[in-house]
């Protein structure tokens, strides 16, 4: 019988939902997380070993962090003890402390299983270091964030990462498997629904289950439902997407990567997941602006230019017609001759500018507004390039204590081919000065 109904005074017969009742009853049954439970992965080895270490379980929904927490403490014989940090606060863990220290004094030991246990503060995170450092308690963490940003670093030192994947297909089919055994009939779908619920469970298992039991309750009598009926019938799920946490920044990422590999189907799909997750257009829109100028610069001037204009129609037509116009600018990107030329030749004038702190003009660039200026010999010998007959001087801007430096290295691509016959025709006639 489940624990949690167990807790809750109901018995074997008590009705449960479809997901508790095929919680696995071991390790080996856990499915989707066999780098992590298999011989060679860290949990095989600590259950092997019988040895459990503090861990935080790191993943998506639905991908099995809690039955992994109870299953370890079955096997290390150890008293579960669960907690959420969303409803749990210093006097719930002041509990939990002294009865895991009274039932150590009896030989007992206890896993203590935090879900959601970047919710805690930074405060709260720190009362647990002596009593999982005394070994009081065996700490197993959940969490859908990044540790590395929402726990502090003592609490992570002192246990392991564990990274869940997210259900892929195979083990998605093992999850409906299980679920039309255990109710002794196939699910009423046709194959392409099939295939179709698999996608809007998006890697959740938990979420899968429990679309399977409610399409054994509502459909009978050997009806097969298509996509359409399918859709019809389940709520469309909201895609997993948090705008203000690492996910807002893995997407960027993937986008901006794709548009670099030049790559316009991947980078429009990493657009539109962002667009369907709620994603601020604005936003992205300025992390295209930005793209224009650091991969593709001169190489193809109108990219930023076309970027501008996606801002200008977006803020005029709002979504979603004011979408089109960033998917225009992202396939323009995406497919534009790529340069960091102007990039690199930022970072490197940045750099020689600190190493040369305050180094003064040479004087003939320096304007001469007063007759002492002129004295000092401020515009003297300036020659004014328009007067020459290639409209260039050749003569030198850098400071006088300075040597000449070449930072701006335009690529043989796009417009940049163009720029660099220009700038090699200019350094000839430099050379030749």
């Amino acid at each position: 019988m489940s624990d949690l109904f167990a807790s809750a005074g109901m018995g074997d017969d008590a009705p449960r939902p479809l997901a508790d009742r095929l919680r696995p009853k071991a390790l080996t049954e856990v499915v989707g997380q066999d780098h992590l439970i298999g011989e060679a992965g860290p949990l095989g080895r600590m259950v092997k070993s019988g040895k459990l270490a503090s861990v935080v379980l790191w993943g998506p929904p639905g991908t099995g962090k809690t039955t992994i927490a109870r299953l370890l403490a079955d096997h290390g014989n150890l008293h579960f003890e669960q907690i959420s940090a969303i409803f749990s606060g210093v006097a719930d863990l002041k509990k939990i402390f002294a009865a895991a220290e009274a039932k150590r004094l009896s030989g007992q030991g206890t896993l203590l299983f935090v879900d959601e246990i970047h919710r805690f503060n930074r405060a709260q995170q720190d009362g647990f270091l002596p009593f999982v450092e005394n070994g009081t308690v065996v700490l197993v963490g959940a969490t859908t964030e990044n540790p590395s940003f929402e726990l502090n670093g003592a609490l992570l030192s002192r246990m392991q990462v564990l990274v869940l994947k997210r259900h892929d297909d195979s083990s998605l089919d093992a999850l409906m498997d299980r679920a039309e055994a255990d109710m002794n009939r196939t699910l009423p779908l046709d194959a392409d629904a099939r295939e179709t619920l698999k996608a809007m469970a998006d890697g959740d298992g938990r979420y899968l289950l429990n679309c399977a039991e409610t399409l054994f309750d509502l459909v009978s009598g050997g009806e097969k439902l298509d996509i359409k009926a399918l859709g019809e019938l389940m709520q469309k799920r909201a895609p997993i997407y948090d705008k203000n946490k690492e996910e807002h920044y893995n997407l960027i990422s993937a986008l901006h990567k794709s548009l670099r590999g030049s790559d316009a189907d991947a980078a429009l799909y990493w657009l539109s997941r962002m667009l369907v997750g709620g994603e601020d257009p604005v936003y992205i829109i300025r992390r295209l602006v930005r793209f224009a100028s650091e991969d593709i610069g001169l190489a193809d001037p109108q990219a930023l230019v076309q970027c501008l204009a996606a801002k200008d129609v977006y803020m005029f037509l709002g979504s979603p017609e004011g979408e089109l116009a960033i998917v225009q600018a992202v396939i323009y990107l995406a497919t534009a001759p790529k340069s960091n030329a102007a990039y690199m030749a930022e970072k490197g004038a940045k750099s020689l500018a600190r190493k040369t702190g305050s180094l003064a003009p040479p004087a003939h660039i320096l304007n001469a507004p007063t007759d002492m200026m002129k004295d000092l010999g401020y515009g003297k010998g300036y020659a004014y390039d328009h007067d020459s007959a290639d409209g260039f001087s050749g003569q030198d801007y850098f400071p006088d204590s300075l040597d000449r430096s070449t930072l701006y290295v335009p690529k043989e691509r796009g417009f940049e081919r163009e720029i660099k016959k220009r700038l090699d025709y200019w350094a000839k006639l430099r050379a030749e000065l």
